[in-house]
């Protein structure tokens, strides 16, 4: 065979094709070194003796559709030098180590798995599941793992439930970039110990940290970084305040005696946790007014979720704060339970709230990667190697993920 056609099909330039076989589906290419080697790599001694040798299978491009097969009789050299101990094989430079695959080969299954997922990949190609499987994760331990940590100054913190049971993992995601950057167990304050004890080794300063209202998460950041600006989402407050509002729903629904009224209440749900501005049907409106005009406390908690996003709209964070104060004194005075505990709520975590003004980060950027997360794991059913998960999640920023790519 050509030695043009081995070097640009399959990267062989320092072998020959002594002979090819043909066997159903697959192309076998019998190869070995052109020149035999002359001197000894320990100590330079010129007497060089063959000493044996053994048959290896590589598999190499795909041609035609046909698998492709690298037969190379590997040779074992000997220094005949008395005083150097040199009985080696020689090197492979299209292979690395024990693999059974060729460099190109590797590189095209990353390629193809860039939107196929590893069985259609195996399948393609004619070979195993865990062929495919361990060429991605030594892809993505190379370039991947452990993440790099250089010019991170704000992060987000959240965690996601691996599997049902209450399996959890926490992930820290690099807010500039999009990358996650360390992956720990469970939700407590112990998921966070590896980054933190990284950032010291490191001495990386991290200035910025948005997480939900965790106190876990609040813990551990507080012990840690204590000068960072701690910003808590404001997504998660409001959506705190639509449990509150949803639960006042349900508990004024069931008080309510009259069979008019309870129709009227019931199926309100979606139009009372939905933002005023945006209800333009009238009959909906309408409707939303009737149940808002017999209610007194589903109305005082409708009104004060509408008022509890001016919090982030003030020119500057001493406008906020006394949006915020006068929206504690209405909740407090209100007396409803649920709306009362929620003041005591923002009044502890007003500081982190209000650090919005100081840096305008949210968690929102983490809660994209969580749903990308879901993605992932429905489309391949699950993963089995939490280390090779890790690694996914590591690359999950380089990715393409819909419902039929993984």
């Amino acid at each position: 065979m050509n030695s043009s056609f081995l070097y640009h099909a399959w990267g062989l330039y320092t072998h020959k094709c002594t002979r090819e076989e043909y066997k159903g589906n697959t192309i076998i290419l019998h190869v070995e070194a052109k020149d035999r080697e002359k001197e000894c790599p320990k100590c330079g001694h010129r007497h060089l003796v063959k000493n044996g040798f053994r048959i290896r299978d590589f598999i190499g491009l795909p041609i035609g559709g046909k698998k492709v097969i690298i037969r190379m009789k590997v040779q074992r050299y000997q220094c005949k030098n008395k005083d150097c101990d040199y009985d080696r094989q020689e090197k492979i430079p299209f292979a690395t180590g024990s693999c059974g695959y060729t460099h190109r080969f590797a590189k095209y299954v990353v390629d193809l798995l860039r939107g196929m997922t590893l069985k259609d990949a195996a399948n393609l190609l004619g070979v195993s599941w865990d062929t495919i499987k361990e060429i991605h994760t030594h892809h993505l331990e190379n370039h991947y793992a452990p993440p790099s940590l250089e010019g991170v100054e704000s992060i987000g913190i959240d965690e996601f439930a691996v599997r049902k049971g209450h399996v959890y993992k926490t992930i820290v995601v690099d807010l500039k970039s999009g990358r996650i950057i360390y992956v720990g167990d469970g939700k407590g304050t112990d998921a966070l110990e590896g980054f933190w004890k990284r950032i010291g080794w490191k001495g990386i300063d991290i200035k910025y940290v948005a997480t939900d209202l965790s106190a876990a998460f609040i813990s551990s950041v507080y012990e840690n970084c204590p000068n960072a600006v701690h910003v808590f989402d404001h997504f998660h407050v409001v959506k705190l305040m639509n449990e509150k509002l949803d639960e006042i729903r349900r508990v004024q629904y069931n008080m309510e005696k009259d069979i008019n009224k309870r129709k009227v209440l019931k199926g309100t749900r979606y139009l009372l946790l939905s933002n005023g501005e945006d209800i333009f049907d009238k009959e909906y409106k309408t409707r939303l007014d009737n149940a808002l005009d017999m209610n007194k406390p589903l109305s005082q908690a409708y009104y004060l979720k509408e008022q509890l996003r001016e919090i982030w709209t003030r020119i500057n964070k001493e406008e906020a704060e006394k949006v915020m104060l006068d929206w504690i004194r209405q909740a407090q005075e209100s007396k409803v339970q649920q709306l009362v505990k929620m003041a005591a709520t923002i009044m502890a975590h007003r500081t982190g709230i209000l650090a919005w003004y100081d840096c305008h980060i949210s968690t929102g950027k983490v809660e994209g990667i969580n749903n990308k997360i879901k993605v992932m794991k429905r489309t391949a059913y699950g993963f089995r190697d939490e280390h090779y998960f890790k690694l996914r999640l590591y690359a999950l920023h380089d990715c393409r993920i819909t419902r039929n790519v993984g």
